[in-house]
């Protein structure tokens, strides 16, 4: 192979066909508009201290400002991440948009494109080096005409709305109240929403004064800054290392948690297998529906089984009641040349059977229908009297949540 077929190979066109290719594999960029964007949008102009390779990884987020503790404060989403969100916003020509965590410009460059207006698009941060950062890219990309705004994205931008369109590229606990008021009639939104311990990116459309879902897919994201923060966080070993995560709305006593792993264990088993790489989170999605109890476990990588062992150290869904808890696990099987995972529970506490057993007769309804089956959440205002709640409520600060299955 001669050095100009190289060079062509490895060009930034080149990288972002096989970047997009690799993620239509996985079902993203289903749209053809955002297919279409992420191949003209040179991805490599808004990350020009990471080379080629790593700016067009599908998989992989590039990382350009962090907290002084390490953790990452901005980034250039992963591709993949990218385009099932733009699947979801359906943005169409004309759209006013609203971004919240304008990151390097990027994605504000995507929805200009997909608006047809880049005037059309808003995008906030709270932090002035980053909103400097994505102001510059964006210039230099020729999106000019993109509003760069610093302030506290959980205000929004209302002397550009109201929006047709409202995007977050950091993860809110909740809907803050001034995102509903900059809502047009009919507007989408999508945001990568935390409750019960997870997040998830949520697609809403904006109808009778209520956001309806009808598209929710896994994400993480930085969390969004300067919100008021309903998720609670409190350690239940001595060495304060394994930690509970809990919404403000669940009441838990932590004293008579406080030691619940030494208590003796008692394990269930639920018959269904997973392979290594099938996901299994909608477990978890499923115990924000039919669970008021369910909460997050997080266990250090170097925890040693014995002490607890969850199916994934940093995020495992746990149950809790009173002073028993129990969590989701798995075990090796061995099937000729194939290896499976079994689903199981572990529990500690007086009550550690029957939470142990529940999360397997959990695991049993999930497996009938797996990831095929999803539920709709509607978020309401939060003075929304009980009585016009169809379900079981998650409370917020600024939203209820209700979490439904389709009745077959």
């Amino acid at each position: 192979m001669n050095n100009t077929t190289d060079t062509t190979a490895s060009s930034p066109e080149a990288l972002r066909e096989t970047m997009l290719a690799k993620v239509q594999q996985k079902g993203y960029a289903k749209r053809p508009e955002v297919a279409r964007v992420l191949r003209e949008v040179p991805r490599h102009e808004f990350v020009p201290e990471a080379d080629l390779d790593a700016a067009h990884n599908p998989w992989q987020a590039v990382i350009t400002h962090r907290f002084a503790d390490g953790t990452s404060l901005s980034c250039a989403s992963a591709p993949f991440v990218v385009a099932m969100m733009l699947d979801q916003l359906a943005v169409e020509p004309g759209n006013k948009i609203l971004e919240i965590g304008a990151g390097t410009g990027y994605n504000a460059s995507l929805l200009a494109e997909l608006t047809g207006q880049d005037s059309n698009v808003v995008t906030i941060d709270i932090d002035p080096d980053v909103t400097e950062q994505a102001t510059r890219n964006l210039t230099s990309a020729g999106y000019g005409g993109v509003h760069v705004v610093t302030g506290d994205g959980a205000l929004g931008v209302p002397e550009h709305g109201p929006y047709d369109r409202l995007i977050a590229t950091v993860s809110p606990w909740d809907i803050p109240q001034a995102w509903w008021r900059q809502l047009a009639s009919g507007a989408r939104v999508v945001l990568p929403l935390r409750w019960r311990g997870q997040a998830r990116s949520v697609a809403f459309t904006y109808r009778d004064g209520r956001l309806i879902s009808d598209s929710i897919e896994l994400c993480g994201f930085v969390y969004l800054v300067g919100e008021d923060e309903g998720e609670q966080s409190a350690p239940i070993t001595d060495d304060e290392t394994i930690r509970l995560h809990f919404d403000r709305d669940q009441p838990f006593d932590l004293d008579v948690l406080h030691g619940v792993l030494d208590r003796p264990r008692a394990s269930e088993w639920s018959g269904v297998t997973i392979a290594g790489d099938e996901p299994h989170d909608g477990v978890w999605l499923r115990l924000t529906v039919t669970d008021p109890r369910v909460c997050r476990l997080n266990v250090p990588a170097d925890t040693k089984p014995a002490v607890c062992d969850p199916i994934s150290p940093g995020r495992a869904p746990a149950l809790v009641e009173g002073s028993s808890l129990a969590y989701l696990t798995s075990r090796r099987r061995e099937d000729g040349d194939t290896t499976r995972w079994e689903l199981g529970a572990t529990g500690h506490g007086p009550a550690a059977t029957e939470l142990a057993r529940h999360l397997c007769d959990e695991i049993r309804a999930w497996s009938v229908h797996r990831d095929e089956r999803k539920p709709t959440l509607v978020a309401y205002p939060a003075d929304t009297p009980d009585g016009e709640l169809p379900g079981p409520v998650i409370d917020k600060t600024h939203s209820r949540l209700v979490l439904t299955y389709k009745t077959e």
